[in-house]
């Protein structure tokens, strides 16, 4: 009898381990980013009546990793993902999303009853809504819906329950998106198909079924307001309404392949399985020991944040329509291009270690576009796809057309009229020039002269880098002489990086404080551009009499207090000038470690861990935008203890990680730990595999082939 007692108390004891022991995905908040930023505290300044400060701008819906589909809320249409956590009305569920005011593709809600063409919303409530990665769920109020989501890669899955006795419909609002919609067509095949096209910038083809047969389809309304209405047989069998809805950027009939590939003879519920393992399989990658529970779902929530964009845009056959309008089929998967002013410091990295075989696609899929034009695509500002590339072939993936991308970069370097403005007046001077304007303000227009000219030749030693991979020394050294171009823009008299104007003159009248869109800065001021500079940080410390002026200067960064009278929308949360809501001076909190005083650089860091990240009212806030997953990644990697300072380069800067261990699984059979020993933040001896570190650089090399990066701090 003992031993029977005995017997069961194990097993309920391994039962209770069993269900108290979280997988990854349990620990990643979809809402984190949703909420606004309302503490003028934490904005830094006050924001102007009507003002929504940007914090996160992320939607919590349902999504694959880089898929082509993403099936969230709509609760505002053009905002930033269409998705306010403070709002309490649902007016869709779209098919695609970023965070940028784009996108929001074939919007469809669930309806009943008293609805019209422009009222057909419902209020919703967050004690019944959830979302977890694959997963969205909420109840529609004002019809007593609960509806919930899940995804494929190509297909969105929505399963409906109405009240019984009700009436079911679903509107289809295809003369809304947050683009501008040119055209729509939606129409019915046989009993219970539904397909058609959205016209925005591209041609987005949809083809859905569902388990009920269709009895009517309708258009009301008129103009922009006007709707259409799908009604289904009345059903008293209490049987949920379901609806199966694949997408194709090249026609209903790929939409067609894609349903048929992806969902065909599935249920929600295996879907939804599928979904939820998919991101286990990757967010498992990195197995994190130790920290509090609050630090290991802001790392799950920022790592899943990661591998939202760029987004598939090839079929389950291959197709795709390229940037000429052709339908084509060239065997590699076709994907967006990526965010890379944002990205390119850290996401894109993350994106490579984790999945290299979408980062050879998303290269690819560069090039592809390159070659229409003759020049290497970019986003917003710079040419930040050279340090994408350059770092991704350094670090082993090689997996698409080097030789073509480099030439496409190369052109990007050396010629007019392609990805980089001015960059005959930069060859030519050395920097570009900022136009003399009286009384600028934060939306004046000009060049943003100083951080185009930093940019370029950070971008330009990431080609030259390449260059020298592949053996062209010519060009290796013509760029490389080019690099150093960043120091004509320094202006000894204040220690900052400052305009000049076309005779060579500074700007007058300079204000160090004062933020820009495109004013000799991007999104900056002048403290927030002027220590980048992470292909050469020595030289850049070397314009400074001593280490000691820099680090004064570098103090004052983090002390000279923000003046709340400056307001700009997506520079935001600081700690003195430092910004940490937009991406500019990301990397500077680092910069201590150059000067031996790595300690420093650790208290800004666990600051910036503990202070910008699950903030506001509900906890759901970040300190900015997250432009495609680039303040996740930051944290990320500030989490694990290891950051892509350069991220042309292989190699990482080391820190002091806020977990005890952190397991990295790197593909082939390669894994490795990073381990931190004692509690304190100041490093003492940096080990791998036994083997001392000389300084605080760990090459991609070393993690790929080692076993154990041991971190000794106090």
């Amino acid at each position: 009898m003992k031993q029977i007692v005995l017997i069961s108390l194990i097993f309920l004891t391994l039962i209770s381990c069993s269900q108290s022991e979280k997988t990854v995905t349990q620990y990643v908040n979809p809402f984190l980013g949703t909420a606004p930023l309302q503490d003028s505290i934490d904005c830094g300044y006050n924001p102007p009546e009507d003002w929504r400060v940007w914090a996160g701008l992320t939607y919590p819906g349902a999504t694959l990793p880089n898929a082509m589909v993403q099936l969230s809320p709509i609760t505002e249409w053009h905002s930033g993902a269409g998705y306010e956590y403070e709002d309490n009305v649902i007016y869709a569920f779209t098919h695609t999303n970023k965070g940028h005011w784009n996108l929001c593709h074939i919007p469809v809600l669930p309806v009943t009853e008293d609805f019209t063409a422009t009222d057909f919303g419902s209020e919703f409530n967050h004690d019944n809504e959830a979302a977890e990665p694959g997963y969205y769920r909420v109840k529609l109020e004002r019809y007593g819906i609960d509806v919930e989501l899940t995804s494929t890669l190509h297909c969105g899955y929505h399963k409906y329950e109405y009240p019984k006795g009700k009436p079911q419909n679903i509107v289809f609002n295809l003369s809304k998106s947050n683009e501008r919609v040119r055209d729509w067509n939606i129409e019915q095949e046989g009993n219970n198909v539904i397909k058609g096209f959205q016209q925005t910038g591209d041609k987005i083809y949809f083809y859905a079924e569902t388990n009920r047969t269709i009895v009517n389809l309708e258009t009301t309304g008129d103009g922009r307001d006007e709707v259409a209405v799908v009604s289904f047989n009345d059903t008293e069998t209490g049987e949920a309404l379901e609806l199966k809805l694949a997408l194709s950027f090249v026609s209903i009939e790929n939409a067609k392949q894609n349903l048929e590939a992806e969902l065909a003879g599935k249920s929600f519920d295996q879907v939804k399985s599928e979904a939820s393992q998919t991101w286990e399989n990757l967010l498992s990658k990195i197995q994190v020991e130790g920290g509090t529970e609050k630090q290991k779902s802001l790392f799950y929530s920022s790592l899943y944040r990661s591998f939202l964009w760029p987004a598939l845009r090839s079929d389950v056959n291959g197709d795709f329509t390229d940037a000429s309008g052709n339908v084509v089929n060239k065997g590699f998967r076709y994907y967006t291009n990526p965010s890379l002013w944002d990205t390119y410091r850290n996401k894109l990295v993350l994106l490579g270690m984790l999945s290299p075989d979408i980062t050879a696609d998303v290269i690819q899929s560069l090039i592809d576009k390159g070659e229409k034009t003759g020049f290497m695509p970019t986003f917003f500002h710079g040419d930040h796809a050279a340090p994408f590339i350059s770092g991704s072939y350094l670090r082993g993936i090689r997996n698409y057309d080097v030789q073509s991308a480099y030439q496409l970069l190369l052109n990007n370097a050396t010629k007019e009229g392609g990805t980089r403005p001015h960059i005959a007046e930069y060859m030519k001077k050395g920097y570009i020039s900022t136009p003399e304007v009286e009384n600028p303000h934060v939306e004046s227009k000009a060049k943003a002269g100083v951080t185009k000219t930093l940019e370029f030749a950070y971008d330009d030693y990431a080609v030259a880098l390449l260059a020298e991979e592949l053996g062209k020394q010519d060009d290796y050294e013509m760029l490389m002489k080019r690099t150093s171009n960043y120091k004509n823009l320094f202006d000894p008299s204040t220690g900052l990086m400052r305009g000049r104007l076309e005779n060579g003159d500074w700007v007058p009248h300079f204000n160090a404080e004062y933020p820009y869109y495109e004013y000799m800065y991007r999104e900056a001021n002048a403290w927030q551009s002027s220590f980048f500079a992470p292909h050469d940080t020595k030289g850049l410390i070397s314009l400074y009499k001593s280490e000691d002026e820099f680090e004064q200067k570098l103090d004052s960064l983090f002390t000279i207090p923000w003046n709340s009278s400056h307001i700009a929308r997506n520079v935001s949360s600081f700690i003195g000038q430092y910004c940490h809501g937009n991406q500019p001076d990301h990397s500077f909190p680092y910069l201590y470690t150059f000067i031996g005083k790595q300690e420093k650089s650790q208290m800004y860091l666990d600051s910036i861990m503990n202070r910008f990240y699950g903030m506001g009212e509900w906890g759901n806030a970040l300190c900015g935008m997250d432009d495609a997953g680039e303040m996740s990644a930051w944290y990320v990697f500030a989490a694990m203890g290891i950051y892509p300072y350069s991220p042309a380069d292989d190699d990482y800067i080391v820190s002091v990680p806020i977990f005890d261990a952190v397991k990295l699984d790197l593909g082939e059979q390669s894994e490795f730990t990073i381990t931190k020993r004692n509690d304190g933040r100041k490093i003492n001896d940096i080990t791998i595999d036994g083997n001392r570190l000389d300084g605080y650089f760990v090459s991609y090399d070393q993690l790929k082939t080692g076993k154990e990066l041991i971190i000794l701090a106090e």
